[in-house]
């Protein structure tokens, strides 16, 4: 699957991930006027979701849809989540499922067929969330991560494990250092390159990626070189405060190895003077035009 997402990726010339992380107060006020249950406010997010995916899907690869932006409306927003997913993959969008996902072994194996897999009855194998890939805690440890890897051998799929998050606080844990001298961020690196070891596709990348932020260079520039089998998830462009310089370091030197995502930047773009005057679809077209250009810029021809 991550194959897949680098084709697109070099098609477009374009390594941007539209984040779906729609709280229903991100919606123009004519379209939360008169919403007072959650039913309403799921459709009005699903109808939001929709002709952003409309207007973005010929110009970026993938999207990004975060589940609690989605729990918090209830078995409705659920269904907005779902039919989020459902739209975004007809539309020819490769979806991650941002869930961050884990537990032991059997209760991990829940999620990943509810995500990655399919849910048997009575002989009958159906699908949960069709999404493509899944983002992932392997702060658990390997039997948490092995259905999930499992399932994305067997069904063309691939997760991000969390390894260098982008959120300012990450270093309490993250950074600490262990008695070998490496620091627990990189450990968890080995641990997903080696998880991901039978998935390396035909770019040398991986079905088991890991999500590292833009926000932390110096810890991204270090994972790059330590894991050149990795393809990256990366998180914080934008309103987190990183940008394409900082995450250049992400890439190889063929221009591939990870995935940018932007959320607020792009489905709020129609707040932001730039785009004054454009209807929130158009403004995040309009953005996601200017996030290629500042990322093609920086991290030149991808695939070449």
């Amino acid at each position: 699957m991550i194959d897949k997402l680098i084709d697109k990726i070099i098609e477009l010339q374009n390594p941007t991930c539209v984040g779906l992380d729609t709280d229903f107060n991100y919606l123009p006020d004519e379209m939360r006027e008169g919403v007072t249950t959650f039913a309403e406010a799921a459709a009005k997010i699903t109808e939001f979701n929709k002709h952003i995916i409309d207007k973005v899907c010929d110009i970026v690869p993938s999207v990004k849809v975060q589940i609690a932006y989605y729990e918090m409306y209830g078995p409705d927003g659920l269904k907005a989540f779902y039919d989020t997913v459902s739209y975004a993959r007809e539309k020819g969008l490769i979806v991650i499922a941002d869930c961050k996902r884990n537990d032991i072994g059997s209760t991990a194996g829940c999620y990943s067929k509810a995500y990655l897999g399919f849910t048997d009855l009575n002989g009958k194998k159906l699908t949960s969330y069709p999404a493509d890939m899944l983002t992932v805690n392997g702060y658990l440890g390997s039997d948490g991560i092995k259905p999930f890897v499992e399932d994305i051998k067997n069904n063309d799929k691939a997760i991000f494990v969390l390894v260098k998050t982008s959120n300012p606080s990450s270093g309490e844990f993250q950074n600490l250092k262990l008695e070998s001298g490496e620091y627990i961020y990189e450990h968890m690196g080995k641990l997903v390159s080696e998880w991901g070891k039978d998935t390396v596709g035909k770019y040398g990348y991986s079905d088991v990626g890991a999500v590292v932020g833009a926000t932390h260079p110096a810890e991204a520039e270090n994972l790059r070189k330590l894991l050149p089998s990795t393809f990256f998830l990366i998180p914080g462009y934008g309103a987190q405060g990183g940008n394409a310089e900082m995450l250049k370091v992400c890439f190889d030197k063929r221009g591939l190895g990870g995935v940018v995502n932007n959320s607020r930047g792009i489905i709020c773009a129609y707040g932001n003077a730039a785009y004054k005057g454009l209807n929130y679809a158009d403004a995040a077209r309009a953005a996601c035009v200017d996030m290629q250009k500042d990322l093609s810029g920086v991290i030149g021809v991808m695939g070449r």
